[in-house]
């Protein structure tokens, strides 16, 4: 419809009538009272925290963003009607309300963050590294543009998440569990428990016969809807972002080369080594602790009477450069592997350094790196085309050009989708690969129709231009048709009531009293022993299996169905490992119930703020963010 208003109009007598009917319809639209759309706390606005306004616009960015990050995490694609199945539209923006009552309360305290410190935040992270360590401003702009955002837009970002930080920071600071909290937690982490278990597969279900024919009929009729086919869709696709515009790039070696002189040096892989450190106050501090270590005391067990820093002992694996004192940084890269080095007075105090492990430096070749540099100058070609090939595809597709037919006259060649189901699969059953991952596509697919001139979708640092070309609607498969496929199932279910049947009859001969040892032999399958079990500790048994053996008493009985299986087991022991309050794992429990425990203040606190300053919330805004209201 879209692009027939639009060719409509592309001639004075189409413009004019399209200017009357739009004046009309923008009147009308005021007769009936929905000019609040035009003004005002209207359809723009999605929630207002005090003077802090989330727009349509901005909560429609941050839900697909993540939904669509859920979707990778879940390795498949999440529409938005599932999204709100699983509250999912909720609990965004609860979280984005959240953000904005922080931001308000910034604003309202004057916090403020200079760009000195930003620029500081930035220069210290080290995903715009290099690979000598430091600050690579090329590999800032690739990484910005692979979030989809650019310098000024992630700067305020930074800003926003810091102050917002600082903020929450001073909520929870201060917080600190009881010993009894961490007892409890102990006791309840590092309970073990023993369990004795057979496992019941097919085997032990008996013989299933074929089904009948009026069996199988009945079958099928109870169960229609999970032999239907459901909607497909063919659509075709064209991606315009930097790593496609790229892949059509040719770098020649030329060029290549050229860039890797330029380089080479920032190219260069420094030596790195694990230094353990110990820094004191004097020499002779310093040359007691030394004999220590000559006796056999190792550097942790120095570390823990000095009350030094693990982090500070063992930073890891480091650069030269990365030791902050030269005379240290020195001294510790001319040891041999394995040596502790004798007092060193450093420019601030006193150190001993042993090295641990050497990971030789290496110079960068060509070979080595030629994929990589082309691939960086076929992106950054790419950047400058980018904005090109957009103006150009927005003209021929709104010109009328379908998908297809625009990518041919930009040189590009677009992807075309058979059939697709809202789950991502082909009518193979297969998932569909050369739909990308990290997008909404699928979703605007099935939210689209055939015909319609859709919006392009963000993707990153470009864009998505999709056309729906055509629409199988579901139908309710014939028998004939999925007869292997419902034979399979009710073999199946037969199987699964058999051994739900068989293992209950065998739950009821042990508690009977009868050994479980003998239930086994008679039964045919193995009687197996676990090795202590905890609730968060590796196990071959099953998930399920596990978290029940923990719901089960001493000497209790289970059974846990498992895919085809079930598995029916005994509690034989339950046992509590006494925890040394100094230990490692005493520290790492009171670390956990630490972030537990900010976790709960800093929600308090956060829900404190929304009601102290009142929300208020556009319920058509939000629907219209999230899609809600084009269900039918």
């Amino acid at each position: 419809m879209l692009r027939g208003i639009r060719n409509a109009s592309s001639n004075w007598i189409g413009k004019t009538i399209m200017t009357v009917v739009m004046s009309l319809l923008i009147v009308a639209f005021g007769l009936w009272g929905i000019a609040d759309i035009f003004r005002g706390f209207g359809q723009s606005t999605v929630a207002k925290i005090g003077n802090t306004e989330i727009s349509v616009t901005d909560f429609r960015e941050t839900y697909t963003n993540s939904l669509r990050e859920i979707g990778r995490r879940e390795n498949r694609p999440l529409t938005s009607e599932q999204a709100r199945q699983r509250r999912i539209d909720q609990t965004i923006l609860k979280e984005t309300i959240n953000r904005a009552a922080l931001d308000e309360t910034v604003s309202r305290l004057g916090l403020a963050m200079s760009e000195p410190q930003v620029e500081s935040a930035i220069l210290s992270d080290p995903r715009f590294r290099g690979p000598s360590g430091v600050f690579d401003p090329k590999i800032y702009v690739n990484q910005l543009a692979n979030m989809g955002t650019r310098d000024q837009r992630y700067r305020a970002d930074l800003r926003e998440q810091s102050l917002r930080a600082q903020l929450a920071g001073s909520a929870i600071t201060g917080l600190e569990p009881s010993r009894t909290q961490i007892d409890l937690l102990g006791r309840w982490v590092t309970e073990q428990r023993n369990i004795d278990y057979i496992t019941l597969g097919e085997a032990e279900a008996g013989t299933i016969a074929a089904p009948t024919e009026d069996e199988l009929n009945a079958y099928f009729a109870a169960n229609k809807v999970m032999f239907s086919a459901p909607e497909y869709r063919q659509f075709s696709f064209l991606i315009i972002n930097p790593e496609e515009v790229a892949k059509t790039i040719t770098i020649s070696d030329t060029d290549a080369k050229a860039r890797f002189e330029k380089r080479k040096e920032s190219l260069n892989k420094p030596e790195r080594r694990q230094v353990h450190r110990l820094l004191f106050s004097t020499i002779e501090e310093a040359q007691a602790a030394r004999a220590r270590l000559a006796q056999g005391v190792s550097f942790d067990d120095l570390a823990k009477d000095s009350g030094a820093d693990p982090t500070d002992v063992n930073p890891g694996m480091v650069t030269k450069a990365d030791i902050l004192d030269p005379v240290v940084a020195d001294a510790a890269f001319a040891l041999s592997l394995g040596e502790t080095s004798q007092p060193i007075q450093g420019m601030f105090k006193v150190a001993l350094v042993k090295v641990d492990q050497i990971e030789p430096g290496r110079e960068a070749s060509y070979d080595d790196e030629a994929t990589n540099i082309k691939q960086e100058l076929a992106l950054e070609e790419a950047a400058k085309k980018l904005s090109d090939l957009r103006n150009r595809m927005e003209d021929e597709h709104g010109a009328g050009s379908s998908v297809i037919e625009s990518a041919q006259k930009l040189g590009l060649t677009a992807v075309t989708v058979d059939a697709v189901d809202r789950s991502g699969r082909g009518s193979d059953g297969q998932l569909i690969k050369t739909i990308p991952a990290g997008t909404d596509l699928l979703q605007k697919v099935f939210e689209s129709k055939v015909g319609i001139d859709n919006d392009p979708i963000s993707f990153r640092g470009g864009y998505v231009w999709f056309d729906v070309l055509n629409v199988t609607a579901p139908r309710q498969r014939e028998l004939a048709e999925v007869k292997s496929l419902v034979e399979e199932n009710w073999r199946k279910e037969q199987i699964a009531t058999k051994l739900r049947a068989r293992a209950d009859g065998l739950q009821q001969q042990l508690k009977s009293g009868r050994a479980f040892a003998e239930i086994a032999t008679e039964t045919g399958v193995k009687l197996e022993s676990s090795p202590p079990l905890t609730r968060s500790g590796k196990s071959e048994l099953p998930k399920e299996v596990l978290a029940m053996v923990f719901k089960t008493a001493k000497d209790g009985i289970g059974e846990v169905p498992v895919d085809d299986r079930i598995v029916l087991f005994r509690v034989t022991n339950v046992t509590t490992p006494t925890i040394d309050p100094a230990s490692e794992a005493s520290r790492n429990m009171r670390l956990g119930l630490v972030r537990i425990m900010s976790d709960e203040q800093l929600s308090a606190f956060v829900d404190q703020l929304t009601n102290d300053i009142g929300v208020k919330i556009n319920q058509s805004a939000f629907e219209l963010a999230t899609g809600a209201n084009q269900v039918q």
